[in-house]
């Protein structure tokens, strides 16, 4: 290691992309399967997943500070760069735009569940929509350990 900030940069990379496999891959699908209430398994995935998004959104900046700091403009034609930068924009996009979509749709549900309401299919569209995005930044997420793997800066 070089310095302090290239361990913060393994640091950055291990947690992000550690809770998002965690999260999304083990702890969200076993709390479905061990939990009998499927909407209290789902209030606690999505209070997990937003802490994962806060963590990402945190490490993403971090992760892109020390490209530009370390390459200066040479670090944007760096392909890490950008897997970063577009999962960054994924983040927010599934945090700050379909989240708040899928609260709304809950909330006109009630008194009654969600999935056993009117809006069951419009929420299971956006919640489709929202593990789509999550897919692909986990996809994202393997390509930049594959490449970290491969040449370390």
């Amino acid at each position: 290691m070089r310095s302090i900030a290239d361990g913060l940069h393994a640091i950055a990379l291990t947690l992000w992309i550690g809770s998002l496999w965690a999260v999304g891959l083990l702890v969200a699908p076993t709390l479905f399967y061990s939990l009998g209430d499927r909407a209290l398994a789902g209030s606690i995935a999505g209070k997990l997943f937003t802490l994962v998004s806060y963590l990402g959104i945190g490490c993403a900046v971090y992760l892109l500070l020390f490209r530009l700091f370390r390459f200066g403009a040479k670090g944007l034609k760096h392909g890490r760069f950008w897997i970063v930068a577009l999962m960054l924009v994924l983040i927010i996009a599934g945090q700050y735009g379909v989240q708040p979509i899928l609260a709304a749709i809950k909330e006109q549900a009630l008194p009654a569940e969600v999935m056993e309401s009117v809006f069951r299919d419009r929420f299971s569209t956006w919640h489709g929509v929202a593990s789509v995005l999550y897919l692909i930044e986990c996809c994202l997420a393997l390509l930049l350990v594959w490449l970290q793997g491969r040449d370390p800066s």
